[in-house]
């Protein structure tokens, strides 16, 4: 089954997917933040396309594991997107997946200039693969 992960911002929304097994996360696409009900239909859209059997949100923690100030807008738009597709809409931890793409991007040799710029899709990716990881047999 493939499973579509979203790390949804304030501008920018990374998506990513899963292969058929389940295994490895690969960036997907990345769609300019417009409004929720219409991010949310979207990104629906998107994982029917792409087959996806489930979808697993990015939600920021504060250190106490509660949901903080961008991780109740995750939440919110689990529930908007909730409305927009029978597909299981998950929320998972997404603490530091910003910071470990930034770190993925520097460790594949990408040279500071080519670095700057987003990195939503690298991000949703970080996000999907400790999903899959945390869920394999």
């Amino acid at each position: 089954m493939r499973i579509l992960a979203v790390d949804p911002g304030q501008k920018r929304i990374g998506l990513a997917i899963s292969d058929e097994t389940g295994t490895i996360a690969n960036p997907l696409t990345i769609i300019q933040h417009v409004k929720r009900e219409i991010d949310a239909a979207h990104v629906a859209a998107i994982a029917a396309e792409n087959g996806a059997g489930l979808i697993v949100i990015g939600q920021a923690l504060d250190a106490d594991g509660r949901p903080n100030f961008e991780g109740r807008r995750s939440a919110r738009f689990a529930k908007t997107l909730r409305a927009q597709t029978d597909l299981r809409v998950v929320l998972w931890d997404e603490s530091y997946s910003t910071q470990y793409a930034r770190q993925a991007r520097i460790q594949m040799g990408v040279s500071r200039k080519k670095r700057a710029g987003h990195l939503d899709d690298l991000a949703a990716t970080v996000i999907l693969q400790s999903y899959l990881d945390a869920h394999s047999s």
